[in-house]
């Protein structure tokens, strides 16, 4: 990766008038890398690539500001990485990344808890509880069975019959993470290209030429980390979805707010479910409690959240919180993850982290279903990446 770009005074300049920006459309600038995306692992890349190279970097980000989609949308969980196979670069991510991202937020004085989560079941012996146990010990996280009574010692609000301790797992307030990553890319010399939708992608042997409606950009290393479009990007440059996998479902997760107070100290899971985690319980930095997600995939991106829905949080929630009533919950907020499993699907699939030169395209790296557990694991995710550009 070279450093023969230096950026220019003045780039981009958003107040241009239209004949300026028309000029600037005709011209191309030249980067090193461009990253697609200014999501929390698109602003991860950024920082990470920044920190061991010279070379010139631009994120195009098509949003006003950074992290508008699925990484300010979730429940802002740092995960354990208990719930799938050791053999899964999912897994190892998750894992690696909840370590970097509690030693991150440490320095950097981002706001963040190691709550714990309990799951809950109400089976005495579940042996799906027990699945996930040998799991976890498989992916060497520690965890330990609870039965009734000391469920009730430790949470006395929660209802379980048996549970699954796992005290590593926390929160973290993810606009702070967000705003530390970009601040620490800015230093770094990254440019970030808010506002700009790309509208086309080009490979012309040479490198990638990135049109949007401000800029025409080529980059030598092209990193597609666009989250809710990276397929779209992906095939915009040709790329069949469905031959390589990349078919992305968009998947909907709304969430409650509890506006009753609960003495709850971790986070209560139920047993997951076929697409998600179930609808669980949260704390939010503020000490506020939260539902959901729930989960169901959608065409469109709409963020609205359906009042029908309450009676499904309702019933969900108080399984394990059952001093909870109806009139206790109101709509929050909603998000959509890239999920590449879709529907009918029984299987969930791995994350997507593929440098294509394979497929006729060196120096594209893809990144494609990017969902739960892609917070925790963003900081581990830019790592991997720099090894492959390496």
């Amino acid at each position: 990766m070279g450093s023969w770009y230096q950026p220019r005074p003045g780039f981009p300049n958003r107040g241009q008038d239209a004949n300026q920006q028309e000029d600037r459309r005709r011209k191309v600038e030249k980067v090193d890398i461009a990253i697609i995306g200014a999501g929390v692992v698109g602003l991860a890349l950024a920082r990470e690539i920044s920190s061991h190279s010279r070379c010139s970097i631009a994120v195009l980000e098509k949003n006003r500001s950074f992290g508008l989609e699925t990484s300010s949308r979730n429940s802002e969980v740092i995960h354990s990485g208990i719930y799938y196979p050791s053999s899964m670069l999912k897994t190892r991510l998750c894992v690696e990344g909840r370590a970097l991202l509690y030693a991150f937020c440490e320095k950097y004085n981002i706001i963040h808890h190691c709550t714990g989560k309990i799951i809950t079941s109400h089976m005495s012996d579940d042996p799906q509880l027990d699945r996930l146990r040998k799991q976890a010990e498989a992916n060497g996280i520690t965890v330990r069975t609870l039965g009734k009574y000391e469920i009730k010692t430790m949470e006395p609000a929660i209802l379980a019959e048996s549970s699954l301790l796992v005290p590593c797992t926390g929160i973290v307030d993810s606009h702070g993470l967000m705003k530390a990553l970009n601040y620490q890319g800015r230093e770094n010399q990254v440019i970030f290209l808010f506002s700009s939708p790309v509208e086309s992608l080009v490979y012309d042997g040479d490198g990638y030429i990135i049109e949007t409606p401000v800029e025409n950009i080529k980059a030598q290393v092209l990193i597609n980390a666009s989250g809710l479009s990276a397929s779209t990007m992906a095939a915009m440059l040709g790329l069949d979805l469905d031959a390589c996998g990349y078919r992305m479902f968009p998947c909907k997760g709304e969430y409650y707010k509890i506006h009753r107070r609960f003495p709850v100290n971790h986070l209560i899971y139920p047993l997951p479910g076929p697409i998600s985690l179930g609808i669980h319980l949260t704390i939010d930095s503020g000490g506020g409690l939260r539902l959901g997600p729930n989960a169901f995939y959608v065409n469109d991106l709409d963020y609205s959240v359906s009042e029908d829905h309450q009676s499904e949080f309702f019933e969900a929630a108080c399984k394990y919180l059952p001093h909870l009533q109806p009139q206790d919950l109101s709509p929050d907020f909603s998000g959509i993850r890239p999920k590449l499993q879709g529907p009918g699907d029984p299987k969930a699939r791995d994350f997507v982290i593929q440098e294509e030169s394979d497929r006729g395209f060196p120096g594209l790296i893809n990144l494609i279903g990017i969902e739960s557990p892609g917070l925790t694991s963003c900081l581990a995710i830019a790592r991997h990446v720099v090894q492959i550009l390496n």
